[in-house]
């Protein structure tokens, strides 16, 4: 089954690396002023990371298909649709100080790639 990301076609055997990983049930704990715990959980409705990711070896994409999500990335507030075999998720990218939501690196190393150079790269989206 086919994963697109926006419209945007990307390899079909991309692995959801951290599916298995969320729970929705959120907890907090502090403590008293006498030394009691107070734990409150809920659940969460949304935020479930979706990590998508290639290998060194398969499911590479293309320069071209990485510039096209480069421009989503450099798009503020952008939601998008995720079809991940046969499921729709509204997604956003991952952002974090530390971390692009989009990293890549080139299969085989070149001063000037063209558009079909290929990229391993990984995703960094969250359900919303």
């Amino acid at each position: 089954m086919a994963i697109t990301l926006d419209g945007i076609d990307l390899p079909d055997q991309l692995i959801w690396i951290d599916e298995l990983n969320w729970s929705p049930v959120t907890q907090k704990i502090d403590k008293s002023l006498s030394g009691a715990l107070i734990i409150q959980e809920a659940a969460q409705i949304k935020g479930q990371p979706i990590t998508l990711a290639g290998g060194h070896n398969s499911n590479w994409i293309t320069r071209a298909t990485l510039n096209l999500l480069k421009t989503k990335v450099n798009t503020p507030d952008l939601e998008m649709t995720l079809s991940f075999h046969g499921t729709d998720y509204t997604v956003k990218f991952a952002r974090s100080a530390n971390k692009s939501p989009i990293e890549s690196k080139e299969i085989r190393e070149t001063s000037e790639p063209d558009d079909d150079h290929f990229y391993s790269f990984i995703i960094f989206l969250m359900e919303v």
